[in-house]
């Protein structure tokens, strides 16, 4: 015999999972007696919405789908946010929950919340089970559907009833057969023809890379695709760090943080190949402006994503990978020196923002200091709001990772995605850049650091504001600031102390730079301060 919660257990084992994150409670208990008896190690995050934001730092790096737990009611709902986030940037993502027992339903019993109706918005798909015998299908189903086509979460709801009820025997499915869902990943070779073409006869091309090259694994075709065709590369945030800042091939990020000669460059080219990019409005602000100028040809593997934002001349449904691949074995070097001579002259003439300071930390240049000195491999993700934009202007990605939310801009995003990326890849160095209102949003974490010795390094941005906020307040509303200063924050110094964290304070860009080579170089946590002006501005 064996229990629907045992089943739960074997059917993760049988998808290869060795890690998962998550927050306990009474009607999700019978699954988690099974996972103590098990191989597979689990996390307790100190909220549930990080356990989420755990596991999508864990997918991002691995290549494999995370997995996160809580139970029913509360538990279930705190999920929310984390797996909203990881919907906004089609992280795969596998959210398992506790359910009352199955005859309650309803009935508005304790801790019961409708967590399948509440997440549908946000989730790729979502199950309620109601017999255990259902159990591999849809785990088999839930794995497949996360991990194929536009990765994103699953949501897997349990009744405590069906994790209890017994079956003779299990047996995991071989594959999987889901009517009308077939995820289309080979581009059409007439489409790719077009768009081959239409390259050929540019004047003035540019590459815009999107986050859809990241999570296809694409970053040798797009590097061969840009090498081959000779044509400039720009990218939205999320694809950011496919290619080094230092290349020749690269100009920058596009969008209202961007850098401004990489948006000159959208604004002034004849022919925009997207790949993987949905054009959401921070990256493009006007999409009618560029549809009017010049030729867009767009790949996605997602044909909803295709002219949902921005018409298209040439769309290209597929797995950019393969398409990207083929392209740059047809791709012939763009006719079009003197474009690629102007755009190169853009960036070179292009003056980077902040000189280093005695009295405070400049935070721009000091991304740029710690970027020099980490590996090659490294992994840096970034909270979102102001050290967000410092991070992604100014650090360059190499052959590592950069990891932050760009779907959805959460807040308190980058610590446990720091933890879930380094329990991923132990050997690599992780960063994690944070404001101080950021932190104080997942500072609890960092009793998960300690309990399991995850040896990831912490940045904290402290300019005792909502810093973006407080610029939009600035700009738009008279200076009129509210609730965007940060009075009462803590000595973080002596708060990451009390958790036996090796900590710093530094007040200039001489100070943030020893420290910073004295905590890569520590093979234990540690957390650095930096005191920043104000009135810093984002870019």
């Amino acid at each position: 015999m064996i229990s629907g919660a045992e089943i739960m257990v074997r059917c993760l084992q049988e998808e290869g999972v060795t890690i998962t994150f998550g927050y306990p409670g009474a009607v999700i208990c019978p699954f988690y007696d099974y996972l103590f008896q098990s191989d597979i190690k689990h996390v307790l995050v100190r909220s549930e919405q990080n356990a989420a934001h755990a596991a999508s730092g864990f997918a991002r790096t691995s290549g494999k789908a995370g997995v996160c737990i809580a139970t029913s009611g509360p538990g279930a709902t705190n999920l929310i946010t984390g797996i909203a986030t990881a919907y906004m940037d089609s992280i795969p993502l596998i959210a398992i929950t506790g359910q009352v027992n199955s005859e309650l339903l309803g009935r508005d019993v304790f801790q019961e919340a409708d967590i399948t109706g509440a997440c549908e918005p946000f989730t790729k798909h979502s199950y309620l089970v109601k017999h255990t015998e259902d159990l591999p299908r849809v785990f088999k189903e839930a794995f497949h559907i996360a991990t194929t086509g536009r990765p994103g979460p699953v949501l897997i709801d349990v009744p405590v009833d069906v994790q209890n009820r017994t079956l003779d025997t299990f047996a995991y499915p071989e594959k999987v057969e889901i009517p009308g869902y077939k995820p289309k990943v080979q581009g059409h070779a007439m489409q790719i023809k077009k768009a081959i073409e239409a390259i050929a006869a540019a004047k003035r091309p540019v590459i815009c890379c999107g986050g859809g090259v990241v999570l296809a694994g694409a970053r040798e075709e797009m590097v061969a695709f840009a090498r081959n065709s000779a044509i400039p590369v720009v990218s939205t945030m999320m694809g950011f760090g496919v290619i080094p800042q230092d290349s020749e091939l690269y100009l920058g990020m596009i969008g209202s943080h961007g850098k401004s000669f990489a948006n000159r460059v959208m604004h002034e080219a004849d022919v925009i190949l997207l790949c993987g990019a949905r054009v959401g409005d921070r990256a493009v602000t006007a999409p009618s402006v560029l549809q009017a100028n010049a030729k867009i040809i767009h790949i996605d593997i997602d044909p909803a994503e295709i002219g949902k934002n921005m018409m298209v001349d040439i769309p290209l449904v597929g797995d950019i990978k393969l398409a990207l691949g083929e392209m740059a074995k047809q791709v012939s070097p763009c006719q079009c020196d003197d474009w690629v001579q102007t755009v190169r002259q853009y960036k070179k003439d292009y003056v980077l923002r902040g000189e280093p300071r005695t009295d405070f930390v400049e935070p721009r240049q000091f991304v740029r200091d710690l970027s020099a000195m980490m590996e090659e491999e490294a992994i840096l993700t970034a909270d979102v709001g102001q050290n967000q934009i410092w991070a992604a202007n100014n650090f360059n990605v190499k052959e590592g990772r950069f990891l932050t939310s760009g779907g959805m801009g959460t807040m308190g995003y980058a610590i446990p995605a720091a933890m879930g990326a380094k329990l991923a890849k132990p050997h690599r160095q992780v960063v994690a850049i944070c404001g101080d209102g950021s932190f104080q949003m997942a500072m609890c974490e960092l009793a998960t650091v300690c309990q399991n010795q995850v040896n990831i390094k912490m940045i904290i941005m402290r300019n005792r504001r909502l810093g973006m906020v407080r610029e939009v307040q600035s700009n738009q509303f008279g200076s009129r600031y509210i609730a965007t200063i940060l009075d009462g924050d803590p000595d973080f110094v002596r708060l990451v102390e009390a958790y036996g964290i090796q900590a710093a304070f530094a007040t200039s860009n001489e100070q943030a730079k020893a420290f910073a080579k004295e905590m890569l170089q520590s093979d234990k946590p540690y957390v650095l301060v930096c005191d920043v002006d104000p009135d810093t501005p984002s870019i």
